[in-house]
């Protein structure tokens, strides 16, 4: 089977299991809704206070975009361990890179679309609600910020499916990367200080300052994202190529 042949077999199962396409549309959704509930409510009132960013409160419901991330990941992947569907794949695609390579690159081409597309209109749709305290794509770094909060969605999407080819089960995935953003990485930094900006998600988010503070700078968090990412992949790979199905 061919690589476009490949590519397009594995599009279909992300747009047919429901699961998988509805994990993916709620990174754009969920995203959107805790924009428009932050900004009409807490929003203006916040923009006055002396030590608020404005630019990161821009951003702000990407934290819950990125379960949503973290989730179509493992999802999209965990598909395969369902009902023997892997033992079908590799029929239909034996050659087991090329399997890993269309499924993975599908998976981070569909997150980094709608990554963008949610990370531009959550800036959008937030200034709609802060009248005079509204900053624009112009302001230092908003530009910056709005394409890093894409692309940091897409690698945390790709970090989830790498450990889902690992561990062979989104349940695993999802009840050890979620509870770690939203809990342990907090407690962590608290802990460690400016070593927690080697933590994927806490170095992904610098991109997401005006102003990073912390030991590196917002590319460079994203290139520590990234190669958390990468690792987790890597390991994927080895579990597919090493393992039987």
């Amino acid at each position: 089977m061919s690589a476009t042949a490949v590519l397009r077999s594995e599009w279909i199962k992300i747009r047919s299991v429901r699961s998988v396409f509805g994990s993916l549309a709620a990174v754009l959704l969920v995203t959107i809704a805790v924009t428009i509930l932050t900004a009409a409510t807490v929003g203006r009132a916040e923009a006055d206070g002396a030590d608020t960013e404005l630019l990161f409160g821009a951003f702000y419901a990407l934290n819950f975009g990125q379960i949503a991330a973290i989730s179509f990941g493992a999802t999209a992947i965990s598909t395969e361990y369902a009902n023997g569907a892997l033992r079908m794949s590799l029929a239909a695609v034996p050659r087991r890179t090329l399997f890993y390579v269309a499924k993975v690159s599908l998976v981070g081409a569909a997150a980094l679309a709608v990554g963008l597309v949610t990370s531009f209109g959550a800036f959008a749709v937030g200034r709609l609600f802060m009248e005079e305290h509204a900053i624009g794509l112009s302001a230092p770094g908003a530009l910056r910020a709005a394409f890093g909060g894409g692309i940091y969605l897409a690698l945390m999407a790709l970090f989830a499916a790498g450990l889902t080819f690992l561990l062979r089960s989104a349940v695993a995935v999802l009840s050890t990367l979620i509870p770690f953003i939203l809990i342990v990485s907090f407690v962590v930094g608290d802990v460690v200080g400016s070593a927690a900006d080697y933590l994927p998600d806490r170095a992904g988010q610098l991109v997401l300052h005006q102003h990073p503070q912390g030991s590196i700078g917002p590319w460079t968090g994203l290139a520590v994202t990234a190669a958390w990412a990468a690792v987790a992949l890597l390991a994927g790979w080895w579990a597919v190529r090493r393992r039987d199905a």
